[in-house]
Formats: structure tokens, sequence, C-alpha cells
């Protein structure tokens, strides 16, 4: 009488080699150990590009934030606009004084209160076209440090914030001289100037003499 056949369960657990698979297993766990263990400089890159990923994150979010004030104006049918940082007064043009031998965008000069500036026709200066509206006659008196004048504006639109991240560098069709005293442009597309550039330009400046 023969012996009775193992079930198909018993053959199953005979082929099983459990020191294999621990060894199997060992090996996983090394390569694994390996794998997220770095040389000590490569840590140190890690960690430091960490840090200052960090470090920049609060500054994104502040920039994210910030905003700029400005006071918006006409000219020549374009919406412009200053940072209301950088003017002191909005003033009714008012007894201009012509200068002689000055560049054209000089229009003159006002005694406002007992002090004397120079008014600026920025549309000259921009050398932007002579059309729309002619009766420039209010006057943004900017003033930073010890440079103070007026230029000149067909209409004050308003005051309001602009967020910094929603400007764009520039627009194709701002090109020339406007493209050098560019802030950035809004999404309504309003240019808003640099105005401590302007107020810092040596071209502004008048030293100009009359001989005789």
């Amino acid at each position: 009488m023969s012996p009775p056949k193992p079930s198909s369960r018993e053959q199953k657990k005979a082929v099983i080699d459990w020191r294999d698979i621990e060894r199997r297993m060992a090996a996983a766990r090394a390569a694994i150990e390996r794998a997220w263990t770095s040389p000590p400089e490569e840590t140190q890159r890690i960690l430091k590009a960490r840090a200052q990923a960090l470090a920049r994150e609060p500054v994104h979010a502040e920039a994210a934030n910030e905003c700029l004030e400005v006071v918006e104006f006409l000219l020549a049918c374009e919406r412009y606009a200053v940072e209301s940082r950088c003017i002191r007064e909005v003033y009714p043009l008012e007894n201009l004084t012509p200068l002689p031998c000055t560049p054209a965008f000089v229009l003159g000069i006002i005694n406002l209160r007992g002090e004397i500036l120079s008014v600026i026709d920025i549309k000259k200066f921009f050398d932007l076209p002579e059309q729309g509206l002619t009766d420039l006659n209010k006057l943004i008196v900017l003033r930073s440090g010890n440079m103070l004048f007026g230029i000149l504006a067909d209409a004050i639109t308003g005051v309001r914030r602009v967020p910094i991240a929603d400007m764009q560098s520039s627009l194709p069709t701002l090109t020339g001289i406007r493209e050098v005293y560019l802030r950035g442009v809004t999404p309504d597309r309003t240019v808003v100037l640099d105005a401590e550039k302007l107020l810092s330009d040596a071209n502004i400046i008048v030293q100009e003499q009359v001989d005789g």
C-alpha cells in the first residue's frame, strides 16, 4: 500500500524558501537606506537651498500684496498716472510766465504761494501728438528731495491703488522716451510713470543762459 499523496497546500508550503525571502527583504532595505542617505556635501547643499527658499517665501507673499497708490490723469487722450508719494499737490494752472531761451517742453514758471515753480509740458517732452483735449489747466506738483516742478495734465481722473503684481513691464506701443520713464502698465492700460526718474533727470533741469 503506497503512502497518501500530499495535498496542494502542503506542496506550496514545501517550495517556500523563507531564508531567501528574508535575504531579499534585507537587501531591499539596504538599497532604500542607501538611496535616502546623501553625502555630507549634498546634504548641506539641499539644506542651504531649502533655507534660501524659506527665506524668499515671505518676500514673495509681501510683494504679491504690495500696491502703488497713484494719481491718474489724462494726457493726449491717454491715461497716465504717477505715484501719490511723489506728488505734493494738484493745483490749477494760473498766471503762467513764459521763459525765453528754454526747451519747448518748459512752458514757463508760476508763483505758487510765494514759491517759483517750473511748469513742464510732458506731452511735448514725450513727443506726444498735439490732439485731443487742449485745455491743459491742471498742474501736478512733483517733489523729491530738493527737486520740485509741475507737470501739466488735461484732467485729473482720480486716485487708486494698483497691485504691483498685476502691472506689466511695458506695451509694444510704448516706445522711445516714454519707455525710459515707464514704471509699469496696469491691466486697464494706464501708463504709470516713474516720477522719481523724472524728478532726477538732468534733461529736465534747465540751465540755459541768455547772452548779453
